[in-house]
């Protein structure tokens, strides 16, 4: 790290930002440094048309492009929408209600999960099909786009075992877990009408 770096932090602060989900666990020396620095990180994205969404309970932090309808002038859109398909969303759902029935069940800060787990998980929302091992790739194929997404995270030592990620509980709110069997339904009725063909 050069002087400038050291003596100053907040380059880094805000570049590990702009490159995703700052989490806690990570960097914890980074993580003080963008509590202590938020009030300017806040006022230098502002005038990009982003905000700082920090969760300091969860231990993460990431950047949101603000609303611009109501502004004379409104910015180009630094922060690409990510459209998900079916297979994506569901996983989403289907861990975000997990992590509320870890929380509201055990002290642990963690959730881990095996892969195999979240297979079984997804498997009852898509049709029976002789071809297991088609489904199978599909299905890890959602995972991976959800890791790419940071909302899941493999851990070391171990491909099975993935790390489910606080952030996903700014992403899927409160108000998705209170549509939640409405939703399941809607994806039961979708998965039915998948056939073998399955999500392109």
């Amino acid at each position: 790290m050069n002087s400038q770096l050291a003596q100053d932090p907040f380059p880094l602060v805000a570049v590990s930002l702009f490159k995703g989900v700052t989490n806690r666990e990570d960097d914890p020396s980074l993580w003080q440094h963008l509590l202590t620095l938020q009030a300017r990180v806040r006022d230098y994205v502002a005038t990009l048309g982003l905000e700082l969404m920090l969760d300091e309970a969860e231990g993460f932090a990431y950047l949101r492009q603000r609303d611009g309808r109501e502004e004379a002038q409104p910015l180009p859109r630094l922060i690409p929408r990510r459209p998900l398909g079916f297979g994506v969303s569901l996983l989403l759902v289907l861990l975000r209600k997990k992590l509320a029935e870890f929380d509201a069940s055990s002290e642990e800060a963690r959730l881990v999960i095996r892969r195999d787990d979240i297979i079984e998980m997804m498997r009852l929302f898509f049709p029976d099909t002789t071809n297991e091992a088609g489904l199978s790739v599909r299905l890890d194929g959602y995972m991976r786009r959800a890791s790419e997404m940071g909302f899941l995270r493999r851990m070391r030592g171990d491909d099975e075992l993935y790390e489910v990620q606080r952030i996903l509980k700014a992403f899927v709110d409160a108000q998705w877990l209170s549509d939640f069997n409405a939703r399941l339904e809607t994806y039961r009725r979708h998965a039915a009408g998948l056939g073998e063909a399955g999500e392109p």
